[in-house]
């Protein structure tokens, strides 16, 4: 065979391609298997292996048509699949293109139901502990529901039969088709931030699980479990489950069932206070019963009939007592005046008006006593200067020349000796009453034993 007569495998790939894409009976093929191999890429794809007992074939599900599931595949899941079988030619396999997948043997909602049950159930959406106790006599309620269905009748019916005190807050909800669960929790916290209603009642009527299903979305559900306020919900009915039951702080099977919960029976409550009433009114005629007998018992008993007995024995000790009292006041005041009196003498004895006073008495006895020790020393000292001046005037020259006597001077010095003068000088003789002046005509020394 000549080299040209082979084909390369890109051209065999193709040949085999155009011989899929013209069989029609690939083109549109329902096929049914378990899944494995399930791998759901980031894009979105979902890539798989479709396979039974015996045989297996790889497929692919492309991210428009996963994104219309509403359940996630896994492992080991049988399904339903409606699709084509082609080639892909980088590869050269055939492959199964999926356009839709159903379960085998329930339907996706039931899958995608319990996929999300088990999931919230993990993270604790359901768990009791987060339930909110709903108010047993609530002011304002807030209902989320649709304003032109029945339930929206049924729940003011029954809460303006039950309790026409409460106040009603409508937010027009829709529960069915696009754009409902997205409505649903944009209602529920919008009804947060307003902060109007003691609790919210969400739900509407019976239908499909396709019509209630918006409450099984995921969205709703954390809105429900994110409401500060506590919610009722009232789905369907009582047969009816849905996601958002299982996170609602109470769960009520239907609408109507709800606004019961929500509110106390009018006639209930003026029974129960008629109740109360009788109740308190038998309790106090009893009791008022008997604290009249046990007031007659106490005013006929012997302590009350005689009252002043009981407190004799005090007044007797209390005049005992103050007798001491006053017996030892007078005692203090005593032993008190006595330490005051001699405080009042040291203080008079150490006062600056005593110590002044004695200080006088000792300057005047000092003074007196000084005065007379002077005058004696100025006796003494009279009698002794008397008697130096009567020395002195013993002693006085002048006083020998008064009795004739004079004093010769040779050159103003006195003349002691005759031997200091010679005949010639000139002598100045001073007498008791002035001088003369002479001149020595002769001396003459005196001889022992010789008269003057």
């Amino acid at each position: 065979m000549q080299m040209s007569s082979y084909l390369s495998v890109k051209a065999l790939t193709k040949y085999l391609k155009r011989k899929f894409d013209a069989d029609p009976h690939l083109r549109d093929v329902y096929v049914t298997g378990e899944l494995s191999n399930v791998k759901i890429h980031s894009s979105g794809h979902i890539y798989f292996t479709l396979k039974d007992e015996s045989s297996r074939i790889t497929s692919t599900m492309f991210r428009n048509q996963a994104a219309k599931l509403s359940f996630k595949p896994e492992e080991g899941m049988k399904v339903f699949i409606r699709g084509d079988v082609n080639i892909y030619e980088a590869s050269g396999v055939y492959q199964l293109y999926a356009q839709t997948m159903e379960p085998d043997g329930i339907g996706g909602l039931f899958v995608a139901f319990n996929q999300l049950k088990e999931r919230l159930q993990k993270e604790g959406l359901f768990n009791p502990n987060f339930k909110q106790p709903i108010p047993e006599y609530p002011k304002t309620i807030g209902i989320l529901t649709a304003t032109t269905g029945a339930a929206i009748r049924d729940i003011c019916t029954t809460i303006t039969r039950r309790y026409p005190q409460v106040e009603i807050v409508i937010y027009p909800t829709l529960v069915q088709g696009t754009g409902a669960a997205s409505n649903i929790s944009e209602n529920i916290y919008l009804a947060n931030r307003h902060g109007l209603c003691d609790v919210l009642i969400v739900g509407r009527g019976g239908g499909s699980i396709e019509d209630l299903w918006a409450f099984n979305e995921e969205i709703v559900a954390r809105a429900i479990f994110e409401s500060r306020i506590p919610i009722i919900s009232a789905v369907g009915h009582e047969t009816d489950t849905t996601i958002a039951d299982f996170v609602a702080d109470l769960r009520a099977p239907t609408p109507t069932a709800a606004a019961e919960l929500a509110v106390p029976s009018q006639q209930e409550l003026f029974q129960r206070i008629l109740q109360k009433q009788s109740f308190m009114h038998q309790v106090m005629t009893s009791r008022l019963n008997f604290e009249r007998s046990r007031l007659s018992k106490l005013q006929n008993s012997y302590p009350l009939a005689t009252p002043e007995r009981l407190y004799r024995p005090f007044i007797e000790r209390l005049a005992q007592v103050d007798a001491n009292l006053q017996n030892a006041t007078k005692l203090y005041l005593l032993n008190q005046q006595a330490k005051l009196q001699t405080v009042d003498s040291k203080m008079k004895l150490y006062s600056p008006q005593h110590q002044l006073q004695a200080a006088k008495q000792q300057l005047q006895h000092t003074n007196n006593q000084l005065h007379r020790t002077m005058k004696q020393q100025l006796a003494q000292n009279k009698l002794a200067f008397q008697n130096q001046v009567r020395m002195l005037e013993a002693l006085n020259p002048l006083s020998l020349m008064s009795k004739g006597f004079s004093v010769a001077y040779k050159d103003e010095n006195v003349v002691k000796s005759v031997h200091e003068l010679k005949s010639g000088d000139v002598v100045k003789m001073t007498f008791q009453d002035g001088f003369a002046e002479a001149k020595i005509v002769k001396t003459h020394v005196q001889k022992e034993g010789e008269a003057k």
